[in-house]
């Protein structure tokens, strides 16, 4: 199998590295800082769509994944940018499932390969990314069932939130949308949105 180019293997060497593990939920103003200063230009190369030859390779794939699906978020936090590329992101990790590229990767780096599907505001996807999750928690190695489990609890909670809602209320204010009042009920409870 070829290798991806250069800067979607330093991609994949960032995001992977044990010491950024932690930082993957986390909101840590450092942790973004270094993403745009290394990653920005991806993020725009990519969002122009022409970072296509990444999609070559299975690694090149998820490391195009990356830049659109977690670095948006991580370089917009509280910006409609944030969710930009999301459809580009969801047609390409389906496009790539399709071709069996998820099935080529680590059970770490597949949880990234279905993640664009768990932030799409589209019921369908949802129960798909939660399938996914529900075939990878199966596969894991015994000794990390229950991080495998946890991706899979998330996946479900988003699906629950998109049956229910339609939407992701907690986006609602960044994206200038009306909130319901049953909205309005759901994001006053502690922990809500994602």
């Amino acid at each position: 199998m070829a290798n991806p180019p250069p800067d979607a293997m330093a991609v994949l060497e960032f995001w992977f590295d044990p010491a950024h593990q932690k930082q993957w939920y986390a909101i840590n103003p450092q942790f973004d800082a270094s993403i745009r200063e290394r990653f920005a230009t991806q993020l725009a190369l990519a969002g122009a769509g022409k970072l296509g030859n990444w999609a070559a390779t299975p690694s090149g794939w998820l490391a195009l994944l990356i830049v659109l699906d977690q670095f948006s978020r991580n370089l917009y936090r509280e910006d409609a940018r944030a969710w930009e590329h999301d459809s580009h992101a969801q047609q390409l990790a389906l496009w790539g499932i399709e071709e069996g590229f998820d099935r080529q990767l680590p059970p770490i780096q597949r949880v990234f390969a279905y993640m664009p599907l768990e932030h799409a505001e589209d019921i369908r996807l949802q129960q798909r990314c939660v399938a996914l999750f529900e075939a990878l928690c199966d596969e894991a190695p015994l000794e990390e069932h229950d991080r495998y489990a946890g991706f899979l609890d998330y996946a479900r909670r988003h699906r629950a939130v998109i049956a229910h809602f339609g939407r992701f209320p907690h986006r609602n204010a960044v994206l200038a949308r009306r909130s319901t009042a049953q909205e309005q009920a759901y994001l006053a409870q502690p922990g809500a949105g994602f």
